[in-house]
Formats: structure tokens, sequence, C-alpha cells
């Protein structure tokens, strides 16, 4: 593997659910931008991103590959493929406070207590939450939940990032704020991001290409 940003390609992508095809699927995303998948409910929006993060359910079948840089993940385990994901809910654990949180995704290759809590330190304080690391989760704002959620995912390491609608259930004095944020970090870190949204404003705000699925 090299030290270059990798890009994410999918390669002659078919997923078909008994014997019926849901949708096809071909395109890159170069490193430090970001592509919208964008169609409406049933058109596979959320089960292209299962199939490219490695846990499709098994009543689908998919053909094609997908390509990270020189590697394919098709057939890797997901914690192998080393995307990172962001849903709709910010999935913070509830019974660890905000280190915590980023400390269970920290990869173990940071040894040492020192180490360790001096990444979390310094992801806290890439988004304006230093101080924040002995928080309760249930403590924070919507924006702040968000911020951590998002260093949750950064701090594994990702080498692309697949994002499912994760601005969708914040209110719209935030949305802006943490749209700007999340991209912003993809560009500076040359991350490819997958976005998929029914949302025009996220598509705008991604910046990149739009591809259209259809419910078949």
């Amino acid at each position: 593997m090299s030290g270059q940003p990798d890009c994410l390609r999918l390669e002659g992508v078919r997923i078909t659910r008994g014997g019926e095809v849901l949708l096809g699927a071909d395109f890159a995303v170069a490193p430090g931008t970001a592509t919208t998948v964008m169609g409406p409910s049933g058109s596979g929006k959320s089960t292209l991103l299962a199939f490219l993060a490695g846990f499709l359910d098994p009543a689908f079948m998919a053909e094609g590959r997908v390509r990270l840089g020189d590697d394919d993940l098709t057939r890797l385990p997901p914690q192998a493929r080393r995307l990172g994901l962001m849903f709709q809910d910010d999935l913070l654990f509830p019974h660890l406070d905000v280190a915590g949180n980023l400390l269970f995704a920290l990869p173990a290759a940071v040894r040492g207590r020192a180490a360790r809590r001096s990444a979390v330190d310094a992801a806290l304080g890439e988004v304006g939450l230093e101080g924040f690391g002995d928080r309760d989760p249930a403590t924070l704002s919507g924006g702040q939940r968000a911020r951590v959620a998002l260093m949750r995912t950064l701090i594994a390491r990702p080498r692309a990032l697949l994002l499912d609608e994760p601005f969708s259930r914040l209110d719209r004095s935030l949305r802006g704020q943490v749209r700007d944020l999340v991209f912003g970090v993809a560009r500076a870190r040359r991350l490819p991001v997958l976005l998929v949204t029914h949302d025009e404003e996220d598509a705008a705000a991604a910046g990149g290409p739009v591809v259209s699925l259809r419910a078949m």
C-alpha cells in the first residue's frame, strides 16, 4: 500500500434481489473530493453503501469490484476495508465519556496511555472541543455530538468516508456548519467521500459529481 491518497472506484457494480436488478454503479471518487448518490426511497442508496462497507444483506446478490487505491476490497471483511462510516444517528456510546468514545475507535497500533490520550486530545482540538474528553455525551448539543461522531470516525484512520445521510437529523441552523466541517476535514486529509442523500443542499455542499439512482 502506498502512502499516497487513494481513489475509491466502483467497477461494474450491479446489485440484484430475487433476480431483479436493483442498481448499477460504475464510477470513481478521487482523493479529497465527494461524490453524491441521490435517489428516492427504494432506489438502493443505502444498499450500495452496505455493499461497499462489506455488510450487504444476504438477500441481495452483488457483482463487480470495489477498489481503493491498488487494493481490491470486494471480498475483504468489513474491518479490513478501512472505510469510515457516518450515519443519520451519531451512535455515540452512552456508557462512555467523550474520550472513551474516541479511544474505542483508536487503532491498537497507538500504544501507551499517554500516546492514546494525546491522540484523543488532538482529535478534539481539531474540531474545537478542547477539554471535552470527560463530558457525558448526553450533555452535548447536537452540533457537538456530530463533531465527536466525526472525529470518532476519523481517529480510526480510514482511507475513505461513506456518509449515509449524516446531516438529516440536525437542525437546519447546524446542518451547514457540520457539512462544512465534514467536507473540509475530508478535503484536508485527501479522503475520497461517498455521500448518500436525498437532500439537494447536501449534494451542493459536497461540491462534486452527483450519481442518480432510480427505483426499479
